[in-house]
């Protein structure tokens, strides 16, 4: 099948490794750039990850490979060869490990002036944090994220969200970078190099909710944005399991407690009235919501909040969305056959565009041998 989407006959060199790269790569290859996957002789270590390597192949398919050490002087010598076909190369490699492996744009120009290299690093070049090791735990905790997860848990202790977040929150930004930075070069620009940095990047994403009055100076209060940092801020429970439920503005909580019959109680209450009473009083506020939640069943209350047009949603575990009816009718769900007789169940790329015709699933590649003649562009 010959490449659909945006970003057709856009050609990337990914060698980057794990999640944050190759999820970075992967959102452009959804958008039908070609991507070839750099990986050393054994692989990227992700392929050796549990659970059959689910997660390398979702971060991965719709990819080429080849295995190339370029440690070795023939390695380096592929890649660039393949750097002089390529619009973009991309790395997770800290600068002076790229520099070795000749993965910086001083070393590819000769060969391609306009190729883009994008690296994601841990930490912003110049800062004294440059030269660290930088993992998706320790830049949620790094970034303040899981300070905050601490304060609104029931024992206080700081804690990790259960996902690669900073990692493919990253990843994202990298993405973005690229396509802004292959922008720039169709209206006359040279290549260029781009630094996207972890710590930073996810920084900036927790201050921009938290920084509240110290955004300010002379600061008037402290940080943290209050709705989010209450603990009643959770799905509620109800009579029979649980509920997301978000009364958001005023015609929310007015038709809520109109439908359950305390408008009154509600309008005499100076802590629910209104939306200022509300900001610095949400753990009485959600507290209430939840005590009401409380008395009836999920479904009931989902037939109930749907029909007000008040914001609500099943608690969803992981198997309820193999099952879910929207992600069906808007083929959310896709599978391609795998080279060993199986099949990879995977999600469809993000996103429409009008007029570009959809591909089907490609599975992620299987490694190749690490013979450097095998390093050529090979179109779709």
């Amino acid at each position: 099948m010959p490449p659909a989407g945006p970003l057709a006959g856009i050609r990337v060199l990914d060698c980057s490794s794990v999640v944050m790269g190759p999820y970075a790569a992967r959102l452009l290859a959804d958008q039908g750039a070609e991507v070839l996957k750099v990986e050393p002789p054994e692989g990227d270590v992700l392929r050796r990850a549990g659970q059959g390597g689910a997660m390398f192949a979702h971060l991965n398919r719709g990819k080429r490979a080849v295995a190339l050490d370029l440690k070795a002087p023939e390695g380096q010598a592929a890649l660039r060869r393949l750097a002089a076909g390529a619009d973009v190369l991309l790395h997770n490699m800290r600068a002076d490990a790229a520099t070795r492996l000749g993965l910086r744009r001083e070393a590819l120009r000769e060969v391609n002036p306009r190729l883009i290299v994008a690296s994601a690093v841990g930490y912003g070049a110049g800062g004294p944090y440059e030269a660290r090791p930088a993992y998706d735990d320790l830049i949620q905790a790094a970034s303040g994220l899981a300070d905050i997860m601490g304060r609104v848990s029931p024992d206080g202790e700081p804690r990790y969200v259960p996902l690669t977040l900073s990692d493919r929150v990253v990843g994202i930004q990298l993405a973005q970078a690229i396509t802004a930075a292959l922008f720039a070069r169709e209206r006359g620009a040279e290549g260029t190099e781009i630094e996207v940095p972890m710590f930073e990047t996810f920084a900036d994403l927790v201050l921009g909710d938290h920084l509240g009055w110290l955004s300010f100076e002379p600061p008037r209060g402290g940080p943290h944005y209050p709705r989010l940092m209450t603990p009643q801020r959770r799905p509620y429970r109800t009579r029979d399991g649980h509920i997301a439920v978000l009364l958001y503005n005023d015609a929310h909580w007015h038709r809520f407690f109109r439908a359950v019959g305390r408008e009154a109680e509600m309008e005499a209450d100076p802590r629910l009235r209104d939306h200022a009473g509300r900001t610095v009083n949400f753990h009485h506020a959600y507290g209430m919501v939840g005590e009401i939640l409380a008395e009836r069943g999920t479904a009931e209350w989902l037939r109930l909040l749907c029909s007000l047009d008040i914001p609500a949603a099943p608690v969803n575990g992981v198997e309820a969305l193999l099952e879910d009816p929207h992600l069906h009718a808007v083929g959310f769900w896709r599978e391609a056959p795998l080279p060993n007789g199986g099949t990879l169940r995977s999600t469809a790329p993000v996103g429409r565009w009008a007029g570009q015709p959809e591909t089907p699933l490609r599975p992620p590649p299987e490694l190749p041998g690490n013979d450097p003649e095998e390093a050529t562009w090979i179109s779709r």
